[in-house]
């Protein structure tokens, strides 16, 4: 069964930064636009960045220009760099496809930025 596992989350300070990682256990993984996803306490899941098959990246404006999304097909892991973290980052962030697909849904990575 196809399953996505998130990790790289943590405690950092304002303007610091995080690499996120996903791991994706699925056979098409090449043919897959790949995204990442973030639900802050209190609000909805919201799109963060995605990644095509052919590795054209897109943000949320929220993010744009801090954080960069990468993908390896031989490990079939989707990367998400954050950088010049703000503490309205702070979230639960998810991977899965574009567009998500409900039985995709993991358990996700607590980020906290704080100081």
């Amino acid at each position: 069964q196809a399953q996505l596992v998130e990790s790289g989350g943590g405690l950092v300070q304002p303007g610091g930064s995080l690499r996120l990682s996903c791991a994706a256990s699925i056979s098409n993984f090449d043919s897959l636009t790949m995204g990442w996803y973030r639900q802050a306490p209190g609000k909805e899941r919201e799109w963060v960045s995605s990644a095509s098959a052919r590795g054209i990246a897109m943000y949320a404006d929220s993010v744009k220009g801090r954080f960069t999304i990468s993908r390896r097909s031989a490990q079939k892991t989707t990367y998400l760099q954050m950088n010049s973290l703000i503490p309205d980052d702070t979230a639960v962030y998810y991977c899965n496809v574009v567009p998500a697909v409900s039985q995709y849904w993991g358990q996700g990575t607590q980020v906290t930025v704080s100081s």
